[in-house]
């Protein structure tokens, strides 16, 4: 399939260079997730070690399904409840506020700029789902699990581009994380709306009081974590029993954060509150889940069975062909339609390796397949083994295609970051101002000149060393 031709002069770039505020917010962002994304992986080896060690096997079983919690408020869960209910709702909180911040002051406040991550996400979930339901269709296949392979573990994806040693460019950066924003808010609508089966309107009018009030509090500017953390347990409890899967909780309040900037406020509210639980998610809450969840069995004959039965076939095939066909085809026919051109330093190749190392769906696609095979617990575990396969042979994929453009990554990289003059802005965002080439003309006429003395300097001793070497061999022997 050959790239959409630009038409006219006026076409717009594809995955062009990002402006310096919102590249500065990818960048911090992304070192958060990429070293959450670090623990994450080791947090998932730690568990599958200890689900497939036999001498510790069953220690692993008996550590999750713990129970603690008060029974009184309907809270006596097992430690893998709680986190799949309850760290997964501060997750989806800091989902939440990223969702809130692109809408009102990230790339999604332009429709025109949103819509190519938009289409991509949502070509990057249904392909997949498509992929599982042909499968299980013509498998005779359980349909429960078409939600499962949609999901994108950005920390996941993170932690592989680290571990391999190679850098996108900030570009395919933001575009990366905007799709798994968009993806998580596609993911949390499909847990709201298939994954709830009875509701308590009790419960849940509680529970939206306490949004309400949560928000009334927001408007009013009143500040202090004793108001809020006491009050968002309350609503998260209140969500839980409501039937309502409890992780919403976490996204609607952060989506009520202000992420935009009041005069002479250096961050907004939003953006302060993300900087600080961002690090408690990554770094606690993810891993934690990973460690209570991934421990599954990988077994020759659980491996076996990924692979011939069409429910975690599905979901293998999803992640691995699914994703890369869904986002870079929903990606080129974006382009083709909106007739914008590729940045001219990015390939196509480019965004098939991006849309490959999206079909890494760890975090929410564990979740979903919990949910959604709950009353099996043998399918869950297989349907789990399924994810980390998928995921894993999505990320081998992706390192080999990202190792082949890695030094094009890197020059690319390098010029983003290069900053000659000092000045605290990379170069790249001030090749348009004239005071940046005086600056830069300043810098380098005090170069030559410092040249020129040492090249004086070099003449003036060689001539030195050379008016020696004379008078040494006129001497008499």
């Amino acid at each position: 399939m050959a790239a959409p031709s630009p038409t006219d002069h006026k076409s717009r770039k594809l995955l062009g260079r990002l402006s310096l505020p919102e590249s500065r917010y990818i960048a911090d962002a992304l070192r958060t997730e990429t070293v959450g994304g670090i623990l994450l992986l080791v947090a998932a080896i730690a568990a599958l070690l200890w689900a497939n060690i036999p001498a510790v096997s069953d220690s692993y079983a008996s550590v999750r399904s713990f129970h603690i919690g008060p029974a009184s408020l309907g809270l006596d869960l097992s430690l893998q409840h709680w986190a799949a209910d309850g760290l997964l709702a501060i997750f989806f909180f800091v989902a939440g506020i990223e969702l809130k911040r692109e809408l009102v002051a990230g790339d999604l406040r332009d429709p025109k700029a949103a819509a190519l991550p938009v289409i991509a996400a949502l070509c990057g979930m249904a392909v997949p789902a498509l992929v599982y339901a042909l499968v299980n269709l013509t498998g005779n296949g359980s349909m429960d699990g078409w939600a499962v392979p949609t999901a994108t573990d950005i920390a996941f994806a993170l932690a592989v581009l680290a571990v391999i040693g190679t850098s996108l460019p900030s570009a395919l950066r933001a575009f990366l994380l905007t799709l798994a924003v968009v993806d998580d808010l596609f993911a949390i609508m499909i847990i709201a709306v298939f994954f709830t089966s009875e509701i308590d309107f009790l419960a849940l009018g509680g529970a939206l009081v306490g949004l309400v009030l949560f928000w009334f509090l927001l408007r009013r500017g009143i500040r202090g974590w004793y108001v809020y953390v006491p009050l968002a347990l309350v609503i998260w409890g209140l969500m839980y029993n409501s039937g309502v899967h409890a992780t919403i909780a976490g996204v609607a309040m952060g989506l009520m954060l202000r992420c935009t900037r009041a005069e002479g406020e250096r961050t907004s509210p939003g953006e302060h509150i993300e900087h600080l639980v961002r690090p408690l998610s990554a770094g606690l809450a993810v891993p934690l889940f990973a460690l209570l969840s991934a421990g599954v069995s990988l077994s020759d004959e659980a491996i076996a069975q990924v692979f011939t039965r069409p429910e975690t076939l599905g979901v293998v095939l999803g992640l691995v062909v699914g994703k890369a066909a869904g986002i870079f085809g929903g990606t080129w026919l974006a382009a083709r339609f909106t007739r914008a051109e590729l940045n001219e330093d990015l390939a196509w190749p480019d965004v098939l390796a991006v849309a490959t190392l999206a079909g890494i769906g760890f975090t929410v696609s564990l979740l979903i397949g919990e949910l959604a095979f709950a009353g099996d617990e043998t399918l869950t575990d297989e349907i789990k083994a399924a994810v980390l396969i998928g995921s894993l042979i999505a990320a081998v994929i992706a390192c080999v295609l990202l190792k082949l453009r890695n030094r094009r990554y890197r020059t690319l990289t390098e010029a983003e970051e290069r900053d000659e003059d000092h000045d605290g802005i990379p170069d790249i965002y001030e090749e348009d101002k004239p005071e940046y080439h005086l600056r830069m003309a300043k810098i380098y006429e005090d170069r030559a000149a410092e040249h020129r003395r040492k090249a004086e300097k070099a003449a003036a001793a060689a001539l030195q060393t050379a008016a020696g070497s004379t008078t040494e061999a006129d001497r008499p022997a």
